[in-house]
């Protein structure tokens, strides 16, 4: 068995693992090429490489899988199976050929349920309380191949999509682990997706993460926790970006406020933290971000600034 292994963010670290553990052989690691971060825009390798260069693994980094230099370097490995997790590219139809048991991917949803780049962020954002994890066998769409295995995974009140990818990235790992045996004995029945039961998560954009008040306090909670604590949701301030980056839940606190204040509105800021007035009652920002400054709890913020009753957040950035 010679197994190429394709990820990049952490969420495929664990699998990564899982492969090695379990006494299979990788022929090398996929992943997607270094990219600048942080405000320094430092050349910065995916977690993937990290750890495959730490397991004395090789790493291959092509800029798209689809060039013919990269479907030649990947044929040169003569993989047995490919196994992908959160890899980031599609693979094309002479890649997916390669391997003599296909190519299979573990997947951060309950498919058809949530196909694309952003199943744990929306299903959080969507206010779902249960997602999983699906492994697949690989075809040229999104998400599209027959699936294999699924684990459901629980969503609570209190998960970001931070705790989410942890609780599915170990879940991912683990059914991996239960799924090889039987498909290199010839031993599964792939199921076939229903695909008119298929829904689809893009990968987030700016629009994704603006707060519009108008909503409901519980919808602004979910996209806020669905954000964080990766690009984080925002409203504005004074023409300035104000994130967001955790709220009390609505369901534990209080979600009555004036029925005549207009959405967006600040009724109160305190130590407790700043009620906003929503579509339908009164959402409590607990940890933001001003404009140019770190995270910190509102009462830190309000400390050293003043944020008047009446205050409406939200007009657009100038």
């Amino acid at each position: 068995m010679r197994i190429v292994f394709m990820g990049t963010p952490e969420f495929a670290v664990p699998s990564l693992h899982l492969l090695l553990e379990q006494g299979y052989e990788i022929a090398a690691v996929v992943s997607q090429p270094d990219r600048p971060k942080g405000r320094k825009r430092t050349l910065t390798p995916p977690p993937v490489k990290e750890a495959a260069l730490a397991l004395g693994l090789p790493v291959l980094q092509p800029e798209r899988m689809r060039s013919p230099e990269a479907v030649a370097a990947i044929a040169e490995l003569q993989p047995d199976l490919i196994v992908t997790a959160a890899y980031g590219q599609i693979l094309p139809k002479a890649v997916l050929e390669l391997p003599r048991l296909g190519c299979i991917n573990v997947h951060g949803s309950l498919l058809p349920k949530y196909r694309g780049g952003a199943p744990i962020q929306r299903s959080i954002m969507n206010g779902e309380k249960v997602t999983g994890v699906t492994i697949m066998y690989m075809a040229e769409g999104l998400d599209t191949g027959d699936m294999i295995s699924k684990v459901e995974v629980s969503i609570t009140d209190e998960d970001t999509s931070g705790t989410l990818f942890e609780k599915l990235s170990a879940a991912g790992a683990e059914l991996l682990g239960r799924t090889l045996p039987a498909l290199i004995a010839g031993e599964i029945t792939a199921v076939p997706q229903a695909d008119e039961q298929a829904t689809y998560a893009p990968n987030l954009t700016r629009d994704d993460e603006r707060i519009d008040w108008s909503r409901s306090a519980r919808q602004i909670y979910d996209q806020v926790r669905g954000l964080s604590p990766m690009a984080g949701a925002f409203t504005t301030l004074q023409g300035e970006v104000f994130k967001i980056w955790k709220c009390e839940n609505p369901n534990a606190g209080s979600a009555a406020g004036s029925s005549a204040a207009t959405p967006g509105t600040v009724l109160e800021a305190s130590a407790r933290g700043i009620a906003v007035q929503t579509g339908d009652g009164v959402l409590t920002l607990l940890d933001i971000q001003p404009s140019g400054k770190r995270m910190m709890t509102a009462a830190e913020w309000l400390a050293g600034s003043k944020l008047p009753a009446g205050t409406m957040l939200g007009s657009e950035p100038q």
